[in-house]
């Protein structure tokens, strides 16, 4: 186990044990401060009553330290400590604190001994850059925002949360409480993922079920917080003139967001890790369940560590190790699954369809979309593939989840292209979503079942949105390295008569003189208002994909949520 010697006792060593009084290890603290020492020992900490300074003192103490810590405010005393250290601990490591009024000779002896050596200047300067800096700036921000909240404040997460969303407004929710508000998480859709239904029982965390058709429900409220999203309506049900008060993502968006306080960092791999950074800053011991959650989240929205991650999510998951429960954290991961999800997993399988390393297959009407993120993943292990999708339909909507590995292609963009205007699509490079309305699909003139008609929809539009992005892909996705373009479209029988518009009208225009984008419009009526009623997604297509991707995330599990982030994967 780890161990640690302090000697001396003053100011800095006395909060550097109040910093580590959770994880001690194997401590002992030499000091002749009497009063500290009863103190110490009340704490449950080894103390020795005795002069640091004195080599006997040193050679007596039954421990091998790991490290040694010098922290007196005495700089003659802390030389001769750390002199004694060094040549009774030679391989331990140690760090020297000079003490206030140190000479320049007195620092030049402990910085000869010691491994690392801090001065009163290095701590000052330190907390000033922590608290006044651009990160300093941002906490102080949002604390000020949070005690000008009337009341009661609303957390929403994005439709169908992950672990990640759900984590993120429970650690938000901590630090509004913190500033006097009172507080509700809420979301709108469904917690069905059994990860994420695990996830919310067994930490207890209380969240509060939306119903989009009550909205005299949010009159309760006086502020509204978003996080892991940033758009009010935008994969969430909230009337999307909602005024928003703070917002906390990790999506960078793709238009101007609005609210008092916005913080959007896509340089790290989660919102959980933003939500560490600033219960960090506010100086807040966070209790288990919240540090087993924003762990998890963190987990998820990396894929285990392994997607878009960054120094500040191993950073903040070090930080929540030891508060955790690693027992309870294990059981969220080992849920039961059902039979249902069995069963789309199993005609994903039989279905299935390859062009090239690409993966297809539709699994027909489902009752929970969740499991076709599962099936894609399951999908993403068989041989020669590089990318899949599996798509189903649930009351009348088709839902897809696509998978990547080592390809080179962007499947965010890749549905954008595809399904961006006239549904909600997009993700990350390896994992992305998307949602389309098909309303109702007259088949009276055509040969072709409901079926078959989907699958145009959605595997061929899929296909042509992958070749036509860059043809530098090809040779990277598909098997045969002679593909040209032209006869690519001709092998596989592309049509362009999917629903499936790109994200924006510069994508779209690649593929609007397509007679089949025609044909396609001929074949599928939507219902009255179709394009607004998911959640104003159509109508902001390009906003919603932004963050399609986190949910998805969890690899073996996610559900695309499909609106806007592929976050609400795991719903």
């Amino acid at each position: 186990m780890l161990s640690r010697l302090v000697l001396g006792l003053g100011p800095t060593a006395a909060d550097l044990l109040d910093a580590i009084s959770d994880d001690r290890g194997d401590l002992a603290v030499v000091t002749q401060d009497e009063h500290r020492a009863e103190t110490l020992r009340a704490d449950g900490i080894d103390v020795h009553e005795a002069d640091q300074t004195d080599p006997s003192v040193l050679a007596g103490l039954d421990i091998q330290p790991e490290s040694v810590i010098v922290a007196s405010e005495d700089p003659e005393r802390n030389v001769t400590a750390a002199t004694a250290a060094r040549d009774r601990f030679p391989d331990a490591f140690l760090l020297a604190y000079a003490g206030r009024g140190a000479t320049v000779d007195q620092r030049d002896r402990l910085d000869s001994v010691a491994d690392r050596l801090v001065t009163p200047e290095t701590v000052i300067t330190d907390y000033v850059t922590q608290s006044v800096g651009d990160e300093g700036t941002r906490a102080r921000q949002l604390h000020q925002v949070l005690r000008d909240i009337d009341d009661h404040l609303a957390v929403v997460t994005h439709d169908n949360p992950d672990p990640d969303a759900i984590a993120s407004a429970v650690a938000l929710g901590a630090l509004a409480e913190r500033a006097d508000c009172e507080v509700t998480i809420c979301y709108y859709g469904e917690i069905s993922h059994q990860e994420n239904r695990a996830f919310v029982n067994l930490l207890e965390f209380d969240l509060r079920n939306l119903d989009a058709d009550s909205p005299d429900e949010l009159d309760a409220f006086d502020g509204f917080a978003l996080v892991d999203h940033s758009r009010a309506g935008v994969n969430d049900q909230l009337p999307p003139e909602t005024p928003i008060d703070i917002v906390i993502d990790h999506h960078p968006p793709r238009v101007p967001i609005e609210a008092r306080f916005v913080d959007l960092r896509s340089g790290v791999g989660a919102t959980s890790t933003l939500l560490v950074d600033y219960l960090q800053r506010f100086n807040v011991d966070i209790p288990t369940p919240i540090a087993t959650g924003l762990l998890f989240g963190i987990q998820v929205d990396t894929k285990d560590f392994r997607r878009e991650v960054a120094a500040a999510d191993f950073e903040a998951a070090a930080h929540l190790v030891t508060n955790a429960d690693m027992a309870t954290l294990q059981r969220i991961e080992d849920p039961s699954v059902s039979p249902e999800t069995l069963s789309v997993i199993g005609r994903a399988i039989s279905n299935r369809e390859q062009e090239g390393s690409v993966l297809l297959t539709g699994v027909g009407e489902i009752g929970d979309r969740d499991a076709l993120a599962q099936a894609a993943d399951r999908l993403l292990d068989l041989e020669g593939v590089q990318a899949t999708m599996v798509y189903g339909v649930v009351e009348g909507t088709i839902y897809a989840s696509a998978r990547a590995r080592g390809a080179d292609i962007d499947l965010g963009e890749a549905l954008r292209d595809a399904f961006g205007q006239i549904g909600s699509a997009g993700g990350h490079a390896d994992m992305a979503g998307a949602q389309i309305d098909v309303g109702m699909i007259t088949v009276d003139d055509r040969e072709e079942s409901l079926e078959e008609i989907v699958r145009s929809i959605v595997s061929d539009r899929f296909l042509d949105a992958i070749q036509s992005r860059s043809h530098r892909l090809l040779g990277h996705v598909y098997a045969r390295a002679d593909y040209e373009v032209g006869a690519f479209a001709e092998s596989t029988a592309l049509g362009q008569d999917s629903e499936d518009i790109p994200a924006t009208a510069e994508d779209a225009s690649g593929e609007s003189g397509d007679e089949g984008t025609t044909d396609w419009k001929a074949d599928v009526m939507f219902l009255e208002n179709g394009d607004e009623d998911d959640s104003g997604e159509s109508e902001q297509a390009a906003d919603a994909t932004d963050q399609t991707a986190d949910e998805s995330e969890q690899e073996a599990d996610s559900a695309e949520p499909l609106i806007e982030p592929d976050d609400s994967d795991r719903s």
